[in-house]
């Protein structure tokens, strides 16, 4: 399956590297319910974690867009340190990763300013210089621009990259941008969803990765 050695792994963040589930679903419940009072659960908005909020939002109100975007982000802002936290395992997966000298990335659907805010919360900052964010493109995952971009800056090619995520958007963006895919199974939206996407890997716990990639845990 691997033609040559991995030399370069991108992450999604949220729901990825770390655990913004009750956050997101809480902000667009906030969101929703303050236009649609009673309309939306919990269930309801899964299927909005992923796409970029002005996708989301634009598809149920497109002339409200915007001010549903910023009525998102100030709730989410103001809640976030609250209840984001990291996944277990991930730090010392990332820093094992980093001390064996893997070109590591950020690829993520999110202003730049809320990654750097769940980076420097969890720690996980400064193993990072690369972060493509949704403020560095013009088209967001599954587009192959943000990896094509990650890679770009990192000096790597297509063939020696794999793309680590949660969501559908990240597996395929990692086959329309020719690198290998991993799925998470502690998606939000359950193992079953992201394996029916075919990532060429599961990963049953960060920890997972260090194997696929050939380091010695």
């Amino acid at each position: 399956m691997m033609n040559k050695k991995i030399t370069t792994i991108l992450f999604d963040l949220d729901g990825t590297l770390i655990d913004t589930n009750d956050l997101i679903i809480s902000s667009f419940l906030h969101t929703l319910n303050g236009y649609y009072p009673n309309q939306y659960k919990r269930e309801d908005v899964l299927s909005f974690i992923g796409p970029s909020l002005y996708t989301t939002f634009s598809n149920i109100d497109q002339g409200r867009t915007e001010e549903m975007i910023e009525t998102y982000r100030s709730y989410n802002t103001e809640n976030h340190d609250r209840l984001v936290k990291e996944f277990e395992g991930v730090f010392e997966t990332i820093q094992t990763l980093y001390e064996n000298k893997f070109k590591l990335a950020i690829v993520s659907t999110k202003k730049r300013s809320t990654v750097l805010q769940g980076l420097n919360l969890t720690k996980l900052d400064q193993f990072f210089e690369i972060i493509i964010t949704l403020d560095e493109v013009q088209h967001e995952k599954p587009h192959p621009e943000p990896i094509e971009k990650a890679l770009k800056l990192l000096n790597s090619d297509p063939s020696e990259a794999i793309m680590v995520g949660d969501n559908y958007h990240d597996i395929l963006a990692a086959k329309n941008a020719g690198t290998l895919s991993a799925g998470v199974a502690w998606s939000v939206k359950g193992r079953a969803y992201i394996e029916s996407h075919h990532p060429d890997f599961i990963l049953e716990h960060m920890s997972d990765l260090l194997k696929i990639v050939g380091v010695e845990s």
